[in-house]
């Protein structure tokens, strides 16, 4: 049982793995659900989100199956290791967490509408962990590439708190922090629409049955 493991620990940038000078992998040029290119460039207008919520495989079919995302891409983000594996980023040493990159059309689904299928796909309070998957690789982060992002990500997650509250839910442990602080690195191929590929294969995506409001900004005081 997870509760009898050790609690996954950080690790600091002098104990992370060195990493290499580049992708030691080819990526996929096209998704395969959505036919759209995984690495760009891609069409002017759309803007572009990263979100942790545990494992990626079944977190990146919950945005593409969203209508207005243009492509999803897994990948790693949030650490130390630059272009890590995916063995090492599962061995606790790199200090990333696993994410999918959002890119979208505002015009057809904002940027609020994806935070809240962010929130209500996972349960954001559990730490290094989502389920029985536990390691720093599992925790919650948004991370914001505008500071209008910034700004919606931070009141979402306090709307959010106080439903969670409400419900008997503990506190949000979900980082926020800007996406040009964290290099975001593509996971291997065989991640890549994983659940498109293996139909049956390993979601363990599961939320608190909590609705997260949509842009309503936490009163003052």
């Amino acid at each position: 049982m997870f509760l009898s493991r050790p609690t996954p620990v950080l690790p600091t940038a002098d104990q992370a793995l060195p990493g290499r000078a580049g992708l030691a992998f080819p990526v996929p040029e096209r998704h395969t659900v959505l036919g759209t290119r995984l690495l760009g460039p891609y069409p002017e207008g759309l803007e572009v989100a990263d979100f942790a919520l545990g494992c990626f495989w079944g977190a990146e079919r919950k945005f593409w199956q969203t209508e207005g995302v243009h492509t999803t891409l897994a990948g790693y983000q949030g650490g130390f290791t630059a272009y890590p594996l995916y063995e090492e980023v599962c061995s606790g040493l790199t200090g990333h967490t696993e994410v999918v990159r959002v890119v979208f059309d505002p015009s057809v689904v904002s940027y609020e509408r994806l935070l809240k299928l962010f929130w209500e796909s996972h349960d954001p309070t559990q730490g290094y962990r989502q389920g029985n998957d536990v390691g720093t690789q599992y925790r919650s982060a948004v991370f914001t590439h505008t500071p209008a992002q910034a700004a919606a990500a931070e009141a979402s997650r306090d709307s959010y708190q106080d439903v969670l509250t409400a419900a008997g839910h503990g506190t949000i442990t979900t980082a926020i922090e800007p996406a040009d602080a964290h290099a975001f690195y593509p996971a291997e191929a065989y991640h890549q629409q994983y659940l498109d590929k293996n139909p049956a294969g390993y979601c363990g995506i599961g939320g608190t049955g909590v609705s997260c409001p949509i842009g309503v900004a936490k009163a003052d005081g």
